[in-house]
Parts: C-alpha cells; sequence; structure tokens
C-alpha cells in the first residue's frame, strides 16, 4: 500500500489561513470566540487559527470518556481538558479537529461541551471533511473536502508531533 500525498505544508497553511478568515467574516469578528481543539491534532490546529487570528482564546476538550466505542477501544489516553479563563459561557465556540469522518467524535465534543458550560453557539472547523458520516454533523469551515472510500485512511501529520507536514490517503 503507497500513501497518496493531497495536501503539504503550504496547502495546510493556506487552508488554515481561509478557514480564519471565515471564522472571522461569520462571526462579524473575534468577539466572543473561543477556539477548542479536539486532541491530537485538533489542538495543534486550533493554536494555529489562534495564531492567526491573534486575540481569540484557545484551549483544548477531551472527549474520550464521552465516545461511543470505549468498549472496542479501551486503551484510549485522556489527555486534559483546557478552557480558556474566560470559559465557554455565552461565547461562540468553534471545536477544531483534523478530519471529520463519522462524526462521532464531534458527537461526543458536543456532550463533554454540555458539562463545561453553556456556549452562545458552537461551530466546526475541520482540516479534511472525508465524508461518510454516520450522524447528522457538518462541519461550518472545512480545509479541504476529500472524498474517500470507507477502507482508505486519511493520515494528517503536523511538525509539531509528525515527522513531516502533510496529508496523505492510504
Amino acid at each position: 500500500m503507497t500513501a497518496r500525498q493531497v495536501l503539504q505544508q503550504a496547502d495546510i497553511a493556506r487552508a488554515l489561513t481561509r478557514i480564519s478568515h471565515e471564522i472571522l467574516e461569520s462571526n462579524r469578528g473575534s468577539e466572543g470566540l473561543v477556539l477548542l481543539g479536539i486532541p491530537t491534532r485538533g489542538v495543534l490546529l486550533a493554536r494555529r487559527l489562534g495564531a492567526i487570528l491573534e486575540d481569540v482564546p484557545v484551549g483544548s476538550i477531551d472527549v474520550t470518556m464521552y465516545r461511543d466505542d470505549l468498549a472496542k477501544n479501551p486503551t484510549r489516553a485522556p489527555s486534559p481538558t483546557d478552557i480558556p479563563a474566560g470559559g465557554i459561557d455565552g461565547k461562540t465556540v468553534i471545536l477544531v479537529d483534523d478530519v471529520l469522518y463519522s462524526g462521532r467524535t464531534i458527537r461526543a465534543a458536543l456532550d463533554a461541551l454540555s458539562d463545561l458550560g453553556r456556549p452562545r453557539a458552537v461551530r466546526l472547523a475541520v482540516l479534511v471533511d472525508r465524508g461518510h458520516r454516520e450522524l447528522p454533523i457538518r462541519a461550518d469551515f472545512v480545509g479541504k473536502n476529500l472524498p474517500s472510500s470507507a477502507d482508505e485512511r486519511i493520515n494528517v501529520r503536523l511538525s509539531e508531533i509528525d515527522d513531516s507536514e502533510e496529508v496523505t490517503i492510504l
């Protein structure tokens, strides 16, 4: 099996810049925004978006204990949830993840959010939307729509934790 590169470093940077502009446009500025990344790569992407948006608080939200597949994958290690000092009550929360697939991770994130506060609105930003939804969830901001078959694997590699910066299909 060989991996086919679909995004390289410049493409990822361009997609994040575009997503940040779309977020600002849809929110009419940065007032009241909070970015929450879903571990692991969603947190890194949220930080990058936060650097572009400058004055938007960035945190992370662990969804491990809210997943509906814990019985199948019990070895998941929880990551810390880090909510910015201002909290999420009354804010527009942008959930950030690397790949949107079945929608189950985002459902878990919505459940986790409800335990943390009451946002004014919740939006979803993903680097890659590959389709194959099992739940009625869609992203508001998408870096790349990447139709793929269910037996293909999308790999997002980011320089902070991987040896390269790319998105591949295997």
